[in-house]
């Protein structure tokens, strides 16, 4: 399973860049504004400062929701850097920029998937992820980790390469769930994937290895 950091904090991608485990980044308009970067200028720079700092894939969103626009924006991010992933939203003209984008050798992102049919026609349609927003549908009393499992059975009946990007992560339980029932990726926030070192045990452990060698030592 890869690991994706779900920010557009540099200080946090650098963080888990260096914990040695991370296999990407995606960010969103939202993300960028809380970091207050605003301006298409900074937004494009900001990219590129992120794709210095990680070695993989970094999912770069368009703001355009008509056909041509999102061919102009996805064009413009995918010049940005090797690394950029253009990240389209599910609707009619993003499906069909999806495809365009195939076309043309340019990686897509799909996001905002809730539900299988989603997962398929964008998989159909040649993007390289597709993104499943499992946290927005727990929050409405959907079982947002049973819509992974469908679009896993789906994508392994037709052979599809479409990588299953679980996005919304909310906690630690989110990405060992989504691991087991075989999504490919998984992006969160930082605590999502540090929050995996923890367990009480490791710490009594610890403290008592630690308290046994100051025994024999002092």
């Amino acid at each position: 399973m890869k690991f994706f950091i779900d920010t557009a904090n540099l200080e946090q991608i650098e963080e888990a860049q260096a914990l040695g485990v991370l296999d990407g980044v995606t960010t969103n308009p939202s993300l960028m504004a809380k970091e207050g970067i605003t301006g298409r200028n900074n937004i494009l720079k900001h990219y590129v400062d992120i794709c210095n700092i990680v070695d993989g894939d970094v999912s770069a969103e368009v703001i355009a929701t008509d056909f041509e626009g999102i061919v102009k924006e996805g064009e413009e991010l995918a010049e940005l850097h090797g690394q950029i992933v253009v990240k389209v939203p599910m609707i009619k003209d993003g499906v069909k920029a999806i495809k365009y984008f195939a076309d043309k050798g340019i990686r897509t992102n799909c996001t905002l998937v809730f539900s299988s049919g989603q997962a398929l026609l964008a998989a159909k349609a040649g993007a390289a992820y597709v993104s499943p927003f499992i946290g927005r549908l727990d929050d409405i009393s959907t079982d947002g980790l049973s819509l992974i499992s469908e679009i896993r059975q789906i994508y392994d009946n037709y052979n599809f390469s479409t990588e299953i990007l679980a996005a919304s992560i909310r906690h630690t339980m989110h990405v060992i769930e989504c691991a087991r029932i075989g999504a490919d990726v998984m992006t969160g926030p930082l605590s999502s994937i540090t929050g995996l070192l923890k367990h009480p045990l490791t710490d009594i452990g610890l403290e008592k290895f630690l308290a046994d060698y100051k025994k024999g030592n002092s």
